[in-house]
Order: C-alpha cells, then structure tokens, then sequence
C-alpha cells in the first residue's frame, strides 16, 4: 500500500490534513500517538489531539519502538496515521548524556524498521512530522544534532514515500507524487 509524509511546522495543519486524507481511504483506522503527558501543556495537547479524531478510530500509543508496537496491532486498519515523527525523534534522544552517533544510530534504527513494516502492510500510511529545518539554529548542540537528526529522518521517509506534502499556512504543497486534488 501507499505511504504519505506530511511536513511543516507547528500548527501548519498537519495532523488536521492527515485526518482528512485517514478519512478519505478508509474506515478502519488506527492512529499511532508518539507523545508524551509529561506536563500540563502536554496533557492538554494531547486531550485536544485526541478530541479532534473521529470516536471509531483506534489509538495506539507508542513513544519509541513504534514498528515493534505496531506488530500484531494493525488488525484489520485500512489506513495508520503516525503522528508525529518530531516526537519519536525527540523520545528517542531523551538521554541528554547520549552521543550525537548514538542518538543518529537508535533514530536511523527506527525509521528503517517502520518504514520495513508499512511497505509490508496492507494498510495505507500517513506520516506527520515537523520540517525544522527552516528555522533558527538552535542555540545549544543539543538542539542542533536534534535538528540535523531529524532532517535526515525526514530524508529518508520521503525518499521512501509514494506522496510528501508540504503543509503552510495550513495549505498542503504536493511535493512528490501527488494528485492536484487538496485533499
């Protein structure tokens, strides 16, 4: 089946814009949580996120090891929706202690994994993440390997992808492989 990576930056429209292509190729969908409640703002994003689907669609929480995760648990799902890949990354460099080498092999670990396991469903994907490439450098080394890791994550998903969008101002750029329809 199809996979899809839909990037921009924050409050861009992409999860909004993911749902409604989730909602045009099936029914059965799960969706795959990578967040975290680890503080009140976060709970409260989350709450909204998860008010904001549709109340038949199954959730999966998974903040790394989302392949592993996913095994066994796609069932009968016409389409998965992975949001968001920017908090993966960022889960899986949680050991502020950790080299940028190491950080890069567990990400690059990952991404292959789930990228293995969504060309051998036979659901349809849905891919959200953050292109923070466009931004400031950040300040600190942590927040500049974050960024380069997550860079190259975005790479290789969209080399691997069948359509990328591009989502501003809550407008999706079809970027590869994409019909001139919105949506």
């Amino acid at each position: 089946m199809s996979i899809t990576l839909i990037l921009g930056g924050a409050r861009s429209g992409k999860s909004r814009f993911a749902q409604e292509l989730a909602a045009k190729h099936g029914k059965r969908v799960l969706f795959v949580a990578t967040g975290e409640p680890l503080d009140e703002e976060m709970k409260a994003r989350i709450d909204t996120h998860k008010q904001s689907r549709p109340a038949g669609w199954r959730t999966l929480e998974a903040s790394t090891n989302v392949a592993k995760a996913l095994r066994g648990k796609l069932g009968d799902a016409e389409v998965v929706i992975i949001d968001c890949i920017t908090l993966l990354v960022s889960n899986l460099m949680g050991d502020e202690n950790t080299d940028v080498g190491t950080w890069e092999k567990k990400v690059t670990a990952e991404i292959k994994n789930l990228i293995a396991l969504l060309k051998n469903s036979k659901a349809n994907s849905i891919i959200v993440s953050n292109e923070v490439g466009l931004g400031l450098v950040p300040t600190t080394p942590i927040g500049r390997a974050y960024r380069d890791i997550l860079g190259m994550a975005n790479q290789v998903l969209a080399q691997n992808a069948d359509e990328v969008y591009l989502m501003v101002a809550g407008i999706p750029m079809a970027l590869k492989g994409c019909t001139n329809e919105k949506t």
